[in-house]
């Protein structure tokens, strides 16, 4: 087997040495050695921008925000599913992930990051979500390794009760969270069911039909109905 080629590498603030290294045709990225995401496994963000996006019209002008850049199959899956008129705003941490994917990742994906209807954040999707109340039909999050972090310990706050709770207000009526994990989280579904998400749980296989299955929280922001009493108007006496 032919060894692993380093193709990139960079020094990221508080998060440590970020590596871009390749076989053959896989590339995988490393961050402190501990590799986080290959290439040959991406059916799971494919089945992310599918989940998030079923109840979208294609021709809608839909607003999608998508936390974690990783190598671009997202991104590329929700601009496949959408129209003209949607908008993606994508929010990734590293600066050297944005510049590798603008450059020697570039075609894996397709190259999203030049489709005009995209606009790439560098920074928190927390922050980011934390300022557009009401802004987003679909939020996909595919940050570290889900619920539990693994490159950042900040992104902890992403999953905890009041980082939910941003999710769930940055997305409209009827819109749809879907969180990528490694594995299944009772806890964090209960997190989800707490703040007013309904929760539904896919486990997507990372390549092709077989091996590795990870899981996906869909959670959706479902209208309350109004109770009899309350669309009642008030008698007059």
């Amino acid at each position: 087997m032919k060894p692993w080629e380093t193709v990139e590498r960079a020094q990221v603030p508080d998060v440590g040495e970020v590596m871009l290294a390749r076989r053959d045709e896989e590339y995988v990225l490393r961050v402190r050695g501990q590799t986080l995401m290959s290439s040959r496994q991406h059916g799971s963000e494919m089945a992310m921008a599918e989940a998030g996006c079923a109840n979208l019209a294609a021709e809608a002008p839909a607003r999608v925000l998508v936390g974690g850049l990783g190598f671009g199959f997202t991104v590329r899956a929700v601009l496949d599913r959408l129209g003209p008129g949607a908008r993606v705003v994508v929010a990734e941490l590293m600066p050297p992930v944005v510049e590798w994917n603008r450059g020697v990742l570039a075609p894996l994906a397709k190259a999203p990051l030049e489709d005009p209807r995209v606009t790439v954040v560098e920074g928190d999707v927390g922050r980011l979500m934390r300022k557009q109340q009401g802004g987003f039909d679909v939020i996909l999050l595919d940050v570290d390794n889900g619920p539990t972090a693994l490159t950042h310990p900040d992104n902890d706050s992403l999953y905890d009760l009041t980082g939910v709770s941003h999710a769930f207000n940055a997305l409209r009526s009827n819109g749809t969270l879907v969180v990528w994990s490694a594995g299944p989280s009772p806890a964090f579904t209960n997190r989800l069911e707490e703040v007013g998400f309904t929760v539904q749980l896919l486990h997507p296989a990372a390549h092709g039909s077989k091996g590795t299955r990870h899981t996906l929280f869909v959670a959706r922001r479902v209208p309350k109905a109004k109770s009899p009493a309350s669309s009642r108007r008030p008698s007059r006496r």
